[in-house]
């Protein structure tokens, strides 16, 4: 962690970014940007027929509020296809999954909370039964 104060603003230039397989996270609030403790934002832009596979967050639970494009957005064994101003809930440790099934990016918010937990932040399903029979797995 930096020297740096946490921040009560986040301007572009703060933001930090991650690059994963699925596309770039922008974090704009988060531990160690911020002095939130509950609130997790990341705004995630996926190209098309990218996904953030099957997987479960043990320690919190998580908003997916589209901004531009379409997401087909999994909670457990139920999808639907999200356009731009739709939401979804994700309980605490319930598997969940978003794909891109269009032809345009996706650009979507993630709120996730808590920001303080203990254990890992998310846990690969994806390879598993029933999820690997639901869709099939993707290499990156």
């Amino acid at each position: 962690m930096s020297n740096e104060p946490l921040l009560n603003f986040v301007s572009s230039q703060d933001i930090q970014v991650e690059q994963l397989p699925w596309g770039p996270h922008h974090w704009l609030c988060r531990l160690g940007l911020t002095d939130a403790e509950n609130l997790q934002l990341v705004r995630v832009n996926m190209s098309p027929g990218k996904a953030h596979q099957f997987h479960r967050h043990p320690s919190m639970e998580e908003i997916i509020y589209v901004l531009d494009g379409h997401a087909e957005q999994w909670v457990g064994r139920k999808y639907k296809v999200l356009g731009p101003g739709e939401m979804a809930h994700i309980p605490v440790n319930k598997v969940h999954g978003t794909y891109n099934p269009g032809k345009e990016a996706l650009l979507f918010l993630a709120i996730l909370s808590p920001a303080k937990y203990d254990g890992p932040a998310l846990i690969d399903v994806s390879k598993k039964e029933p999820w690997c029979s639901i869709k099939p797995p993707m290499d990156y």
